[in-house]
């Protein structure tokens, strides 16, 4: 079997490479020449761990192969995969689906015997049915089938996420195509991965539905560690009661300054218009969105209320700004929206990041970026944990309070426990629980 993927984004060369793993001949496609040059000595243009020694074996095994013919890779496709950027549209939440539409008229024009067309691309509901009208009027005589085979890649972890997946939805309407997309995913059948065969539409629904529940449970974790901090209770303990119970579950369930990346932004706002459009309103999904995006702003207040009500003039380091660790991805990122806050409040930001700095420094202007954890806590007035990258996790504390100016932990991702940051004799605020200062006689006090 061959495939060809269209796009080598995030999803297109995880998706690719991992085919490749599989045993499928894969050629990636991207009319970038740059990239794909790159692609061939080995660079790749993201961040995935494992995913470059991926590459350079299926590379070296010829399996996996980067073109940007797009003709050449299609005649020799049984199987075509849009892996193309589906951003949100200017002016609206709506899904900038240009990319797909355009990739789908390409491969209209080079089709030769039948085909299978599948969208890896997020795309709202109606979409696979739009790209079948574009191929037919593109080629009339054309044999094919359009699939929608949607990803759910989690960056960070997406190899594993695409080698073990929880269920793979393949939306199809004919057996030929459903037969083929079954030896595809052969090789996940030793381990029981749920095949779940839909219609186009469900199969497109499924997609954003899970990503939307998904924001849903942090946002909601998120306004439950707010009544937390008013309350005196902790959320950590609380999601712990809740996620126990097999019918909520634990994951998504922590608190921090809100959500980020390539998907949840960019979905929960395409499923909330798509559902406008056909007149049936998310007022949920609604929410959620509203408030992912006051929580991002709140932080900034949170920071100043720590710092003693004033940032001005003061020097606050940060540690992570990438919307989650593993990546190097700054798409949505919560650092966006606290970082110039905190600059527009006269504060001097110092950064540290393990892999997002590049990225960075074009989005974050007038940051001073540093090249270890402890170099930007020198004589700052605080320390703002924003990614929960590992290298945080067990961090020196008796040197962070020698660094630090002011002996002030702002952990807006729960890493640490308060006892263990009071016997350091650090100050420590984070999300949901109660913060931990100090007396004027010296003593620790929880207030």
């Amino acid at each position: 079997m061959r495939i060809s993927v269209i796009g080598t984004g995030y999803v297109g060369l995880v998706s690719g490479t991992c085919f490749a793993e599989f045993g499928v001949h894969v050629t990636c496609v991207d009319k970038d020449q740059t990239k794909i040059e790159a692609l061939k000595r080995g660079i790749i243009p993201i961040y995935e761990p494992g995913l470059e020694q991926l590459v350079t074996d299926n590379v070296k095994a010829g399996r996996l192969e980067f073109s940007t013919d797009l003709k050449a890779s299609v005649k020799e496709a049984d199987i075509v995969f849009i892996a193309v950027g589906t951003p949100t549209r200017r002016g609206g939440g709506h899904a900038d689906l240009s990319y797909v539409f355009a990739a789908a008229e390409e491969i209209g024009q080079s089709l030769e015997g039948y085909t299978i067309i599948a969208t890896k691309s997020t795309v709202p509901v109606g979409t696979g049915r739009k790209v079948e009208e574009i191929l037919k009027k593109t080629n009339p005589k054309a044999e094919f089938d359009v699939v929608s085979n949607p990803e759910f890649l989690r960056e960070g972890s997406a190899i594993e996420d695409f080698m073990r997946p929880d269920r793979v939805v393949i939306g199809c309407s004919s057996a030929r195509a459903e037969e083929l997309m079954r030896q595809l995913y052969r090789p996940l059948y030793l381990i029981e991965t749920p095949l779940v065969m839909t219609s186009l539409e469900t199969a497109e629904l499924t997609k954003y539905a899970s990503n939307a529940f998904l924001a849903t449970k942090i946002a909601f974790i998120n306004e439950i560690a707010d009544l937390c901090e008013k309350t005196g209770a902790d959320v950590q303990a609380v999601a712990k009661g809740m996620g126990l119970d097999k019918r909520i579950g634990g994951k998504f369930l922590h608190a921090g300054p809100g959500y980020g990346g390539s998907c949840f932004p960019k979905d929960t706002l395409a499923l909330a218009q798509t559902a406008n459009d056909y007149g049936s309103p998310l007022i949920i999904v609604d929410t959620v969105v509203s408030s992912n995006d006051k929580r991002k702003k709140q932080m900034v207040n949170k920071i100043i209320a720590a710092c003693g009500g004033t940032v001005q003039g003061k020097s606050i380091a940060v540690l992570g700004v990438t919307f989650k660790p593993n990546t190097d991805d700054m798409r949505e990122s919560p650092s966006l929206d606290i970082i110039p806050g905190l600059q527009k409040q006269g504060a001097e930001v110092r950064a540290y990041d393990p892999k997002g700095m590049e990225e960075a420094k074009e989005l974050l202007p007038n940051v001073m970026w540093f090249e270890d954890p402890y170099a930007p806590m020198k004589k700052a007035e605080a320390v703002v944990i924003l990614t929960e990258w590992n290298e945080f996790r067990a961090l020196d504390l008796d040197r962070m309070k020698n660094e630090l100016k002011t002996p002030m932990v702002i952990d807006l991702r729960n890493i640490y426990k308060a006892d263990e940051m009071a016997q350091a004799g650090l100050d420590y605020v984070s999300i949901g629980r109660t913060p931990v200062y100090k007396t004027k006689e010296g003593l620790r006090a929880v207030i």
